[in-house]
């Protein structure tokens, strides 16, 4: 009797241990965690395929999943990659609902990094790796004035701009339209550029948030803009949009072309993008959208993946092509380590070297 004790008891160690060890290898089966926010986006399918590649040429095991744009969506996607192990997370936030997940992990010992969007409210991560967000807003703004040629404008004759701003939840939103309100702001305050519609002079007024877009959404931009040639801008030509992505600026497009005053080419007024997205790259050498802002995913994957591997083996990050930030961006309840890369302005002129040069896209997918 006593010998079977001792077997049963010699088994249930033996099955504890065997437990013990898969539970192990299950918390070993995955080293980076990819959460990306949507795909109605294009350029954000692009980070997630480059991001898990170079993970995975790194000899890392990563996985990518997309949130939907339902951050309730990504927590839960979060979530099964800290279950699964997860050493470190790269994660595109779709809002401050992250928060709680990103607590957790920090709670477990995962490292996040934060991808493009800063995640505001959290105190629970220490680095942010994206473009410089400013100098983009800068770029489009500056597009404007030199293609309305506003420092020769007067006030009794302005130029006519409408504008629209990113997602309320992305604090890259407020980034893009200072930057370009601190090139387009002295116009409109000297009288020499006319907004017509909502006129926020800064992310902080009241009526930023009338000239937001839900979740980057293209049918509510659209939706907008037939609002406002309906009214605001029905009785004015507009001779500029501020738009603030491609996916944005090509929705704006096609209201305005709707329109009998915008109806070709020619009559379309300036409209501004950012992210390269094919169709735009099209419309831009087509005429019908005036510029975009390139953000090489392909570098900002590239040096997310050089920052999680300096972290995960303890070594200093060293991303080429970017500056370290210590003082900018703020969570709001911490400033966080930020890695910027820069943003190159993009217009009919050089739309052939920045992306079929470099290999970006090939002729054949510019047709």
């Amino acid at each position: 009797m006593k010998r079977i004790a001792l077997l049963s008891l010699a088994l249930l160690m033996v099955a504890g241990m065997v437990f013990a060890s898969g539970a192990a290898e299950s918390r070993a089966g995955l080293d980076i965690g990819i959460a990306m926010p949507e795909t109605h986006v294009e350029r954000w399918q692009r980070d997630g395929a480059a991001l898990l590649a170079g993970a995975q040429a790194a000899g890392y095991r990563a996985e990518v999943t997309y949130g939907d744009a339902d951050q309730g969506r990504q927590n839960q996607q979060i979530q099964d990659f800290i279950t699964k192990g997860a050493r470190l997370l790269i994660v595109g936030n779709i809002n401050e609902g992250v928060n709680s997940v990103v607590r957790e992990a920090a709670e477990d010992g995962i490292i996040v990094i934060a991808y493009d969007r800063l995640i505001t409210g959290s105190d629970a991560y220490d680095y942010y790796i994206t473009f410089d967000n400013f100098k983009v807003g800068e770029f489009q703004g500056r597009a404007i004035a030199e293609a309305l040629d506003l420092a020769n404008v007067s006030s009794s004759s302005p130029k006519n701009i409408t504008l629209f701003a990113g997602s309320p939840t992305d604090n890259n939103a407020n980034f893009f339209f200072d930057g370009a309100m601190s090139i387009l702001r002295p116009y409109v305050q000297s009288g020499a550029l006319n907004v017509v519609g909502p006129a926020p002079l800064r992310s902080s007024d009241a009526a930023f948030t009338r000239i937001a877009t839900e979740n980057w959404r293209a049918d509510v931009a659209k939706a907008r803009m037939e609002n406002l040639l309906s009214n605001d801008a029905r009785d004015v030509v507009l001779d500029a949009v501020l738009a603030p992505n491609d996916t944005l600026a090509r929705a704006i497009i096609e209201a305005l072309a709707a329109d009998a005053k915008y109806d070709t080419t020619d009559t379309l007024p300036v409209v501004t993008g950012q992210d390269g997205e094919i169709a735009s790259v099209q419309a831009i050498r087509d005429g019908r959208q005036y510029m975009t802002v390139f953000k090489d995913t392909r570098d900002l994957a590239a040096g997310a993946v050089a920052l999680a591997d300096a972290l995960l083996s303890g070594s200093a990050p060293s991303i080429a092509g970017a500056r370290l930030d210590t003082e900018t961006y703020d969570t709001g309840l911490k400033v966080v380590r930020s890695y910027l890369l820069e943003p190159v302005n993009v217009t009919a002129e050089n739309y052939r070297q920045v992306f079929i040069d470099s290999g970006y896209y090939t002729e054949a997918e510019l047709r």
